[in-house]
């Protein structure tokens, strides 16, 4: 391990204990159950899950093997579930508070049984739902829109994070449902790769199932940027795809501009790439980047559309409320800035704990009128 993430990794790790000693005990004081001599079962139990996520993460960035990525696997769902029972406990002391203030014969075991199962059911819920990937069919009138391009399909995907989770399997299944509408054109957002050790080419093969009249094309995430995005690229790039490095092409027509999630974050290079693409104001043009950031500086050099991922729409709460306060409007779905449209996918795998709740994966098609 780096030594410079070394006291990174022991906050995390630190954090992670208390809120898991904080949890452990919220359970055993509303079940009024007795303090043993020692240390029971449960724990024993919970300071063993404390440590799952740091350990498996560690673990991940080494090795692919698949005992590690089930342990990551199990981990990550833990880490997710354990979301929701922190919130429980939050809530269960809350209400218990409140019903004492108010004299209410509430038992403290009913208060726990009820925020603790609602957890446990958000969970389950928030599993299946990470795993059932829908199709978004979005309506879009771009102005200066060639002719030939009126009646088109442009799928665009994003936010895999295949890797330990989500693996060749999953790859497959997102190629056969974007080739099942037979789009035109192809658009990779970025963060295909979960950024773990990987067989990358073989996790890329899938791609070469893509068969769009106008091809298909891919951006680097910051998750394919936590090093060298070099293997990332050659391996999309040896499937099939064409990889856009910060380029423009044109498409019968249509102007499509890619710039890797690292070239877009500040907004003066951002916009010196923009301008070196020297785009025809008279045409239509689509600007490809990870993320929703410096949307003042794509609307300025004239850029019709942009299409990001990046924010997952948070997943599950509080991250989806986290997420709304830092992109507002722009966390999710259509949205305008000016002569700027924006969509900005929720992606069609998950980060970290494999569960969404209050926002859904999704491939999207965007119909061009």
């Amino acid at each position: 391990m780096p030594r410079r993430i070394i006291p990174f990794v022991a906050v995390i790790q630190a954090i992670l204990l208390a809120s898991h000693w904080f949890v452990y005990q919220t359970w055993m004081v509303f079940q009024h159950a007795p303090d043993p001599p020692g240390i029971s079962t449960l724990g024993v139990a919970f300071a063993f899950l404390s440590i799952t996520f740091i350990t498996a993460s560690l673990l991940a960035w080494r090795y692919s093997q698949l005992p590690v990525r089930l342990y990551y696997t199990a981990a990550a769902v833990w880490l997710g579930f354990f979301n929701f029972f922190f919130l429980a406990a939050c809530a269960s002391w809350i209400v218990y508070g409140v019903a004492r203030a108010l004299r209410l014969p509430w038992p403290q075991q009913h208060i726990a049984f009820l925020f603790f199962g609602l957890a446990a059911a958000a969970g389950i819920c928030g599993v299946v739902n990470s795993a059932s990937v829908r199709v978004t069919r979005v309506p879009v009138k771009l102005p200066n829109l060639p002719a030939s391009w009126r009646g088109r399909v442009a799928a665009l995907v994003t936010d895999t994070h295949l890797g330990h989770v989500r693996g060749v399997r999953f790859a497959k299944r997102i190629v056969a449902m974007i080739s099942r509408f037979q789009p035109d054109i192809i658009l990779i957002g970025g963060d295909l790769y979960d950024g773990t050790a990987a067989n990358v080419r073989k996790l890329a093969e899938p791609l070469r199932g893509f068969s769009a009249p106008h091809g298909a094309y891919f951006i680097a995430g910051n998750h394919e940027e936590f090093g060298d995005h070099t293997k990332y690229l050659d391996a999309v790039a040896a499937a099939g795809v064409r990889v856009l490095n910060n380029e423009k092409v044109v498409l019968d027509g249509l102007q499509l501009v890619g710039v890797h999630y690292r070239d877009a974050v500040d907004p003066e290079h951002l916009r010196a790439i923009l301008k070196s693409a020297r785009l025809n104001p008279n045409s239509a043009s689509i600007l490809l980047t990870h993320a929703p950031d410096q949307l003042a500086v794509a609307s300025d050099e004239g850029i019709g559309l942009q299409v990001s991922g990046h924010t997952h729409g948070g997943q599950f709460f509080p991250f989806t409320w986290i997420t709304s306060r830092i992109y507002g409007a722009f966390v999710y779905g259509l949205n305008r800035l000016g002569g700027l449209l924006v969509y900005t996918s929720c992606g069609a795998g998950t980060w970290g704990p494999p569960l969404r709740v209050g926002t859904r994966p999704e491939i999207v098609l965007f119909n061009f009128e």
